[in-house]
């Protein structure tokens, strides 16, 4: 890299036809411009200039150097405008690898947004349940909710999502309303699966209570709990991101207002940290758009 910048400076020095010139055209000192040109000609073996005190002259040596310098240096100029317009209008298909209900509930609005904004962008997204293999599958970057597990992989926090409770009306109606977090344990529960009795921790401005919960259902999909919350089938934790329109349109309500549960945070994970520019504006505007919303 240091070489190719003194032969951008000599070919600056030819073009002005002296180092004074070069100088006021590159931003330097006089005298930095001149011991950089004979570093360089110490470093060839070479003269490449006779110097006057009025004027330079290019040596033959420093002809043919110059003219080779020349496209060398507008072709590195080229390859980085051509970079730079791929950094603002990427190109190629993005794979990504999506939690299913987060993606359908939430992101599928980004994603239209985003896909507009970029129009060289095409996309391959895995919208199952199981976590993709970021080494030996051609998927460019993972969207993860929680914390994920210590691995090789980059993690890239997008967001905290904050989480609160909601019931339906019509279960509230039925049920009661708790008025402090130990009232669950007698109220229907929505949770997700897990291996023992399930443990709800929550917190206001003061203190964290755990109280454990029960109910007919236990579930692994953030989807199907909302979804039955909302047909008041019991009470659930959830991100206010993913219970926006049921609240908005009355099906879901939210309780103790005063508490809520742990947030939980969004990654984005990548087996690189050097990323094409599709990732990297993908990642960007996630990370941009999901803070946002979680203010």
């Amino acid at each position: 890299m240091e070489l190719l910048n003194d032969m951008a400076l000599f070919v600056e020095v030819v073009k002005a036809r002296g180092f004074r010139h070069a100088a006021e055209v590159v931003g330097m000192p006089n005298s930095t411009v001149s011991r950089r040109i004979s570093t360089l000609e110490k470093a060839i073996g070479l003269r490449l200039l006779h110097r006057t005190t009025r004027k330079i002259e290019l040596t033959e040596a420093g002809q043919i150097y110059f003219e080779r310098c020349k496209r060398i240096v507008d072709e590195a100029k080229l390859a980085h405008e051509q970079l730079g317009e791929m950094l603002a209008q990427p190109s190629g298909v993005l794979r990504a690898s999506l939690p299913v209900d987060f993606a359908n509930i939430y992101l599928a609005p980004l994603i239209a947004e985003f896909a507009r904004r970029y129009p060289g962008i095409s996309f391959d997204f895995d919208l199952t349940p199981r976590l993709v293999d970021l080494v030996s599958e051609p998927f460019d970057v993972a969207i993860r909710m929680g914390k994920p597990p210590d691995s090789n992989l980059i993690a890239r926090q997008l967001a905290n999502l904050s989480c609160y409770l909601y019931a339906s009306p019509r279960y509230l109606e039925q049920s009661g309303e708790p008025g402090h977090p130990t009232d669950l344990a007698h109220h229907e529960c929505l949770g997700f699966r897990m291996p023992k009795a399930s443990v709800w921790t929550l917190n206001n401005s003061d203190q964290v209570v755990e109280v454990t919960v029960g109910g007919r259902f236990q579930l692994n999909s953030v989807g199907l709990i909302r979804r039955l919350a909302a047909l008041d089938l019991g009470i659930a934790v959830l991100p206010e991101e993913i219970v926006a329109e049921d609240v908005a349109q009355g099906r879901l309500r939210r309780i103790l207002p005063d508490w809520e549960g742990p947030p939980v945070p969004v990654y984005a994970m990548t087996e690189t940290r050097l990323l094409p520019a599709k990732t990297q504006r993908f990642i960007e505007f996630l990370r941009e758009h999901l803070k946002s919303s979680a203010m």
